[in-house]
């Protein structure tokens, strides 16, 4: 992160990036397919967490409650794992970036995906399971957006809450 903050994501090359972690190149190639993947490297995680709070979700809650605790309960991971300020950093890397913007994109779809697909393992048909999903992750972007910006001291989770029901609130008849 620093690298990529100093230098800037382009000019940063994976050689200086093995250099300050103390490894070759070729253990860099090891673990990373590239230098994108060095933000991207906790995909795996983040979707387990989406999808298995999904999955264990107690099969009496509806497909937007389950979607909904599911997320709140994800999102609680991210209040904790390396903190806000990595985010913020991360996140300005992302923006400045088309190429990782898009591999942001493909990330977020497939946690979007993968929702659906637990969504449908509960019995939820479709176009409910994939619609459900898709507003649990759109409720997810817009409180994520908000957790990192300035001034912002909630945590995530309170500001996942207020999304899914803001979400709820425009899905009401006149809402």
């Amino acid at each position: 992160m620093e690298l990529f903050s100093d230098r800037g994501y382009e000019q940063t090359t994976v050689a200086e990036i093995a250099a300050r972690a103390g490894l070759t190149e070729r253990t860099f190639f090891r673990h990373y397919a590239d230098k994108r993947e060095v933000l991207f490297g906790g995909s795996a995680h983040f979707r387990e967490n989406f999808i298995g709070a999904l999955a264990g979700a107690p099969a009496s809650l509806t497909a937007v409650e389950a979607v909904a605790a599911a997320v709140e309960a994800a999102s609680a991971a991210l209040d904790e794992f390396r903190g806000r300020e990595f985010a913020r950093a991360r996140q300005r890397l992302i923006v400045a970036n088309p190429e990782l913007r898009e591999r942001e994109l493909i990330k977020l779809a497939d946690v979007t995906v993968g929702m659906a697909e637990a969504l449908r393992a509960r019995g939820v048909e479709e176009p409910e399971a994939s619609m459900t999903a898709e507003l649990g992750m759109a409720s997810f972007r817009v409180a994520f957006e908000r957790w990192l910006a300035a001034g912002e001291e909630r945590k995530l989770r309170e500001l996942i809450t207020e999304a899914l029901a803001s979400v709820a609130a425009t899905l009401q008849p006149g809402g």
